[in-house]
């Protein structure tokens, strides 16, 4: 059973801390990251993500536009402050207006609206997650 364990870690992908308020959502998102094998920590608001915090260090933080009580951009900002390498990736209704897609940039967060696929998800997060190229 060990080795299993040790095998499932060698693995897995990245790391991803999951904010998402809408317990529906945040399940079906969580399952497909999980089942393309991310390891998700996933929370229903910023005061649960921030207790994460304390025991991983995530790769990518996905969050949607509106978290319990914040939007998302203030939530990821906070969360970033606690981590800073974690890169963020925002996902949902509301992300196609330009100003906002030109202050989440310069957050260096990248955006992602909806309707998305599954797929389509899983390609974004590639995305966001492969290596930034060495400037020279």
């Amino acid at each position: 059973m060990l080795g299993e364990e040790r095998t499932a870690q060698s693995t897995i992908k990245a790391r991803i801390l999951l904010l998402v308020s809408d317990r529906l959502v945040r399940s079906v998102m969580q399952e497909i990251l999980e089942r393309d094998g991310y390891a998700v920590f996933p929370a229903s608001d910023v005061g649960g993500a921030t207790a994460l915090l304390k025991d991983i260090s995530p790769d990518l933080l996905v969050t949607r536009i509106f978290v319990s009580g914040m939007t998302g951009h203030e939530a990821a900002k906070y969360l970033r402050n606690h981590c800073m390498h974690m890169r963020v990736l925002m996902v949902g209704g509301l992300l196609d207006d330009d100003r906002l897609r030109y202050r989440e940039a310069l957050q260096g967060f990248e955006v992602f609206p909806k309707p998305y696929s599954a797929a389509e998800l899983l390609e974004k997060v590639k995305e966001v997650l492969r290596p930034v190229p060495a400037t020279t």
